[in-house]
């Protein structure tokens, strides 16, 4: 496989999404509400808490179950631009082209893969440090001590994020090699966030606890997925059914 060549895929498609002001709104907004929102939230909670140590000692729970937010997001942020990477460029009779060069299946799904991928990531790093270095001037007092960084917050940030949105492009392009419809895809691609609110819950629940040793066994398991998500999209990707039959 060309990773060149997937590159240059990759980098058309960036160049495309720089374009669509619906596509920065949606990678601003979710990020930014995780980043502010919920340290504010702390903040309340924190200001309601004074003189109370059960609900001091039990802010980092609380941080760390706002801190796996983050996760949530990167499976669900790249569904947008993912969605669109394939139907989009069908519709905008963009797509033909790309499909109709000697270019192999693995170097155009990886090219569409990392184009879609790049842009979610660097929105939830970026909300990631506000939110660390925001968490940590409203609790630092509280606590005695900086929160962040710590060994959880690295695990989801340097881990866990990226796996999880490699995990829903690997999905959502996935379903837009097989739907004639922007919308459709990305309503099928977003059912990857199941899962993922499933973990939170069970997390919340002190069934599956946020610590180091079950997050690192969660991302092997994403890690496989993933792996095999791309298998199967490259077997069953059908240039020639896209090029001859969808209208």
């Amino acid at each position: 496989m060309r990773l060149s060549k997937a590159w240059i895929i990759a980098s058309k498609d960036l160049s495309i999404f720089r374009k669509k002001k619906s596509i920065f709104y949606t990678m601003i907004i979710f990020p930014l509400f995780v980043s502010i929102g919920l340290p504010l939230l702390i903040y309340f909670i924190a200001g309601q808490s004074a003189g109370t140590p059960n609900i001091v000692s039990g802010l980092p729970l609380i941080i760390n179950a706002f801190a796996f937010f983050f996760l949530i997001g990167a499976a669900t942020l790249p569904t947008t631009i993912a969605s669109y990477t394939i139907v989009g460029e069908k519709q905008e009779q963009s797509l033909e082209p790309l499909l109709a060069t000697p270019v192999r299946d693995r170097e155009i799904l990886l090219g569409k893969s990392i184009g879609a991928l790049l842009p979610p990531l660097l929105a939830i790093w970026i909300g990631g440090v506000i939110f660390m270095g925001m968490i940590d001037a409203i609790t630092s007092g509280l606590l005695g001590y900086l929160y962040f960084p710590n060994a959880v917050m690295a695990v989801i940030m340097l881990l866990l994020v990226p796996l999880a949105a490699v995990t829903s492009v690997e999905v959502s392009v996935f379903v837009s090699a097989r739907v004639n419809d922007v919308r459709t895809a990305q309503q099928l691609g977003s059912l990857i966030v199941i899962p993922f609110a499933l973990i939170y819950v069970l997390g919340e629940a002190n069934v599956l606890p946020l610590t180091v040793p079950y997050l690192l066994i969660l991302a092997v398991i994403i890690l496989v997925a993933d792996i095999g998500l791309f298998s199967l999209a490259v077997s069953t990707f059908r240039r020639d059914e896209i090029l001859t039959k969808w209208k």
